[in-house]
């Protein structure tokens, strides 16, 4: 049994590699008493801001576990900041913990930092299949193990971290604009895992209350009509969904309200 969270499809790939029986965190936070049992039971989500996404950790925090072996992978683009040993603490103080918790590298998709064209370019270098295996082999062999950061990622973090102190948040609200493209298709109002955005007289409205800023809805909007408001990113004519997944699994995984994409 896997968990798993995603916006723009790597963590819902590695979460088919590892396991046939998946279950979508968005739509398990629907359910009031979630206690769930099995021989193991894992968790697979992206890395944002250096630490697992705000859902995820409500999940976890607010769900029972029953397994013999439990795991936590995390995707990430381009530093991990050693959230492995930071997840591990987190679930401590919870009083819980995890025999493993890896992380594995794939496709940068942060959009306020990276060109999506160019990262399509590197990807191949990452070698994602191979340390999916890795990783599964370490499952299939419940290996206890909580990865542990090298300086340089630690490092980082700490950087990031003092960056964010003296500079404030990495996301002011409203983020998005709509351009003129929209055609209202409703595709990000389906694909958001907080129900942040609804359809009024054919256009996107938001309401950023609950915004986990995963950028899944600007990731998928097909004409790129939606863009960010004060932001200027590297290349805002490139967007990015995992080749192996479909938009369609990512909308079943994640959409809260089957009437907010209706024109």
């Amino acid at each position: 049994m896997v968990f798993y969270f995603t916006a723009t499809g790597n963590s819902l790939y590695v979460a088919k590699q590892l396991d046939e029986e998946r279950l979508s965190i968005p739509r398990e936070m629907r359910k009031e008493n979630r206690r769930y049992k099995a021989g193991t039971i894992g968790i697979v989500c992206p890395l944002f801001e250096f630490e697992i996404p705000r859902l995820v950790k409500e999940f976890i925090r607010d769900s029972a576990f029953e397994a013999d072996y439990f795991y936590l992978v995390v995707t990430y683009g381009m530093h991990h900041g050693g959230v492995a040993q930071r997840t591990q603490a987190w679930l401590e103080s919870l009083g819980k913990a995890a025999d493993y918790i890896n992380t594995i590298i794939m496709h940068d998709n942060a959009l306020i930092v990276f060109d999506m064209d160019q990262q399509r370019g590197v990807e191949a270098e990452k070698q994602v299949d191979a340390h999916i295996d890795a990783i599964k082999s370490d499952i299939a062999e419940k290996k206890t193990m909580i990865q542990q950061a090298p300086a340089e990622e630690t490092d980082f973090y700490r950087h990031f971290t003092e960056w964010i102190r003296q500079s404030g948040p990495m996301y002011t609200f409203p983020l998005y604009r709509v351009a003129d493209g929209c055609v209202g298709c409703g595709t990000c109002a389906r694909v958001c895992p907080r129900g942040c955005v609804r359809l009024a007289d054919g256009k996107p409205e938001y309401d950023y209350t609950h915004c986990l800023s995963c950028m899944a809805c600007i990731q998928a909007c097909p004409t790129k009509a939606l863009q960010f408001a004060t932001i200027r990113e590297p290349n805002p004519n490139a967007r990015y969904r995992n080749p192996h997944i479909a938009l369609r699994e990512i909308i079943a995984a994640n959409q809260q309200d089957p009437d907010a994409g209706n024109r």
